[in-house]
Parts: structure tokens; sequence; C-alpha cells
């Protein structure tokens, strides 16, 4: 199979099984979740959601952008099916999600790249903000 033959679209909605069998391939889910309730809330949450599909119309990859849909988005759970890299999947969604933003008027997109990955989203456009840090809250001290 070729790149030729996956499809990367925005969709609004999928088969949930699939969408938990990628986040599960990059580590990402808790077997606590419950993908009934929380997989609609990933898609209805989202500003756009990217499914990329095989053939068969299997989910091999996937990425969504949180917005207001008008000013900043952020790009978060890219992930391509390991048997799929390095096929350039992951840089179709990710284009598909940029165009999909400045198709809205959006120029301020970001994300946060896991450590070692940087160098796959330069070609694409993306820099490092130097004089940022991400932060996660870990709640108050005091």
């Amino acid at each position: 199979m070729n790149n030729e033959d996956i499809t990367v679209a925005i969709v609004p909605a999928w088969d949930m099984e699939e969408i938990v069998a990628l986040y599960r391939t990059a580590g990402w889910w808790e077997d606590t979740g419950h993908p009934d309730t929380i997989i609609p809330l990933i898609f209805s949450g989202s500003f756009a959601v990217v499914v990329a599909s095989d053939t068969k119309n299997r989910a091999v990859g996937m990425g969504r952008v949180l917005s207001d849909g008008v000013s900043d988005a952020y790009i978060q759970d890219v992930v391509v099916d390991p048997r799929y890299r390095g096929r350039g999947i992951g840089s179709r969604i990710i284009r598909e999600l940029v165009a999909t933003c400045q198709g809205a008027g959006i120029t301020w997109i970001a994300l946060v790249a896991e450590p070692g990955t940087y160098h796959f989203y330069e070609p694409l456009g993306f820099t490092v903000m130097e004089d940022s840090v991400p932060m996660k809250y870990t709640g108050v001290t005091q």
C-alpha cells in the first residue's frame, strides 16, 4: 500500500474503537477511560478532526485542532499507526489541519511537540517558540 491509497480528510465522527486503537498506539489511552462518552466529545469539542484512512476505510492516523475558530489554534493528538509511519501520512494530517485553520482566517497555530519530534514539524512550517515554556497544571501549591 502506498501513500496514494490513504485518504486524509476532516471528519465529523469516526468509529470509536479505531480511534481508541490509535490513541493506544501512542500510549495516550488509559484503560479506565470510557470511549463511548469520550470519543464523541473529542469530535464535538474540537475545531477540526482529521482521520487518515486506508482503502478499507480503517483509520490509520488522526490529528485534531482546538480553537475558538477565530484566533489561536492548537494542534494535538497527531498519531499514525506504527505500521503506516514513514509514508508522509503525518505530514498530510498536519497540512490538512493547518489549511483548515487558515481557511477560517486563523493564523496563530501552535502545538507542543513530544521530545525528539520537533524535526518532523519544522519542514511543515513550525519553529521552536524561543522564551516559551509549555506548562501543565498540577495543582495549587501554597
